[in-house]
């Protein structure tokens, strides 16, 4: 279930419960491990003098044993919040997800951009790898092989009245956030080892400026 604007509490109440899991089937065979992440932060200046400061908080990932029960296979939920606060009054969207990688060290890049796996998030939006699912985690991934989803998959309406789906959130004002609890990632075909990290990308549109500022989260291993 995914919940935007400012409901971090309840973000809290599922990691809470997800820890909660996680100890109780502690020494079962085959047993969920829960991993806490450290979340990020990263502050940028634009040429019009706004502060932008993105957040990553809450971020917790509980690997399961996939229903595939081979090596190919792993089953991961993930949670956290992304928060966005501006130093003046302006506007954006939020654009929460994963990269996801076989055998590929995605460690790399900064917080504007850029990680190895043959990912790029130069221009703020488009990655060159590939996005693999608009929204949810179900991958096919083969070694060598990085693939990125979206968080967000929200329904409205487009410029004609059909049904369109989105994979952002937007804020106006000074602040801004999405929080997700328990997105799935399955991931389907990897033989080898296997990371993921998740990545927040927000796009700011003052009076004068639109740009792109991209925080990653911290790796962490399928298995």
């Amino acid at each position: 279930m995914i919940n935007c604007n400012n409901l971090a509490r309840i973000a809290g109440v599922g990691a809470a419960t997800t820890i909660a899991m996680g100890l109780f089937s502690t020494g079962a065979a085959n047993a969920d491990t829960f991993v806490p992440l450290p979340g990020g932060e990263v502050t940028k200046t634009l040429s019009d003098g706004t502060v932008v400061t993105v957040r990553l908080v809450g971020e917790s990932a509980n690997i399961s044993p996939s229903m595939g029960a081979t090596p190919l296979h792993r089953n991961v939920w993930v949670s956290g919040s992304a928060q966005v606060e501006l130093s003046s009054p302006a506007g954006g969207s939020i654009y929460p997800g994963y990269t996801v990688g076989c055998q590929v060290n995605i460690a790399g890049g900064d917080a504007t951009g850029g990680v190895d796996g043959n990912v790029d998030w130069s221009n703020g939006q488009n990655v060159t790898g590939g996005v693999g699912a608009k929204t949810g985690g179900d991958l096919s991934l083969g070694p060598g092989q990085t693939k990125s989803f979206y968080v967000l998959d929200l329904e409205q309406p487009d410029d004609f009245g059909k049904e369109a789906h989105k994979t952002r959130n937007l804020f106006n004002g000074t602040s801004g956030s999405v929080t997700w609890a328990d997105e799935t990632i399955g991931l389907n075909g990897c033989a080898g080892y296997a990371q993921a990290r998740a990545f927040v990308s927000v796009e700011v549109s003052t009076d004068n400026v639109i740009t792109w500022v991209t925080l990653w989260g911290q790796p962490f291993s399928l298995g």
